[in-house]
């Protein structure tokens, strides 16, 4: 009878462990891309407004995953911003 206790608590410790922040959840989460709907501003090294969302203060892009967007238009994004920072409009 006390061993079968003892795994269960062993268990409920394992479920607690999933909370870490950089595991996997069970359930995802997909958000659409902004930059792919309609009246979405268009990607360009000269709207620095635009691009200013999408790079830390540290002048380092910020990755798909944490802004949700497609793979193509974030590569279009780190190549505009580069652009505006070799131009020296950021």
């Amino acid at each position: 009878m006390k061993k079968k206790q003892k795994n269960s608590q062993k268990r409920r410790t394992n479920s607690l462990n999933k909370l870490s922040l950089f595991q996997k959840t069970d359930g995802r989460f997909n958000k659409a891309c902004p930059l792919s709907i309609k009246n979405a501003p268009v990607i360009d090294y000269k709207n620095v407004n635009l691009l200013k969302k999408y790079f830390s203060e540290n002048k380092k892009i910020l990755s798909s995953k944490i802004t949700s967007v497609s793979s193509g238009k974030q590569k279009k994004l780190t190549k505009e911003i580069k652009k505006a920072i070799i131009l020296g409009l950021i």
